[in-house]
């Protein structure tokens, strides 16, 4: 991105200062955390706070080099696009995927609070300290050192800071309608790094992510009298472990991951169960099993396949 003496320009970030950000973006994590219908998720509410730290060296406001949109698609749910200028047209580096909406944290599973960040040692703590609201943190300090100290770089650097990554139910929120309007058109003329991990360290290999569900119609009537009724749940539970057998026999451990340093292969599972409730003394009438894939890229061009074979199949 830059030469020695760029480098020596910007320095290191300053470790204070990315502590209050983060600390201030943790402290909503309580209203990002993303599992519709019941918890939407108001990424302005990161927003305002990378704002505060960003609009003071933008063009429009602060008299600085940095090009700073606010992209909104939903009520309170907005992305943000951060630009530093290059010298050389048609040079950029751009960082995308630093997501402002968390997964849901029950405070009572938590050894603390979970919405507040908290240090223990040389640890920081709270929901979103690694997914991702730490690179939200780490990144716009890139971004603000950049337009403090205004190095001379010939590639242009892009921050887009993006909503709703961590639920797909709600299409047209985040980087999807980004793409659809072609306002990221430009990445495509360099290098494009995606900052995202769950985990503790630099990642150079991940797979990409496919929502699917399962509706299985059954028969309700009362569990004492079971021959009567369709168990839904029991069929889905047959039927899931035919289509994981078919999937991880299409879709085995890839070769290519291990010069990667993929931690896991492509992978099928549930993660969430659903009925329409009634008493324990009840077999339902319907369930529905949701779940993802999580495919490594060299599998891209096959997964379309194997889903149409599958529900072709008898």
């Amino acid at each position: 991105m830059a030469s020695a003496s760029v480098r020596n320009t910007l320095g290191d970030l300053n470790k204070d200062s990315f502590v209050s950000l983060l600390s201030k973006l943790i402290g909503e994590s309580k209203y990002v955390q993303n599992n519709p219908p019941e918890l939407i998720p108001e990424e302005d509410r990161i927003v305002r706070h990378v704002l505060d730290a960003l609009l003071p060296y933008s063009t429009t406001t602060g008299g600085g080099p940095l090009v700073i949109n606010h992209v909104t698609y939903k009520p309170n749910r907005g992305n943000l696009i951060v630009e530093y200028p290059g010298s050389q047209t048609g040079k950029i580096l751009s960082f995308v995927g630093m997501h402002m909406d968390v997964v849901t944290a029950n405070p009572s599973d938590w050894d603390f609070d979970p919405f507040t960040l908290s240090i223990d040692g040389d640890k920081l703590q709270g929901r979103g300290t690694t997914d991702c609201l730490g690179h939200v943190a780490l990144v716009a300090e890139l971004m603000r050192r950049l337009g403090e100290t205004k190095p001379q770089l010939k590639s242009t650097v892009v921050a887009v800071f993006i909503a709703s990554e961590e639920n797909s139910s709600i299409p047209g929120v985040g980087v999807d309608a980004l793409v659809k309007d072609g306002l990221l058109d430009k990445l495509k003329h360099g290098p494009l790094f995606w900052i995202d991990t769950a985990d503790k360290q630099p990642c150079i290999g991940t797979g990409g992510m496919i929502p699917w569900k399962l509706h299985v119609s059954g028969k309700l009537f009362h569990s004492g009298l079971a021959h009567k009724a369709i168990n839904p749940l029991e069929l889905a539970m047959e039927a899931l472990k035919e289509i994981q057998l078919r999937f991880y026999r299409d879709f085995p451990p890839h070769s290519k991951e291990n010069v990667y340093g993929f931690a896991t292969p492509s992978t099928m599972k549930p993660t969430q169960w659903s009925y329409p409730g009634g008493g324990i003394n009840q077999i339902p009438a319907e369930c529905t099993v949701s779940g993802d894939v999580r495919l490594t890229p060299f599998y891209r061009y096959w997964l379309h396949s194997f889903f149409i074979c599958w529900v072709m199949s008898p």
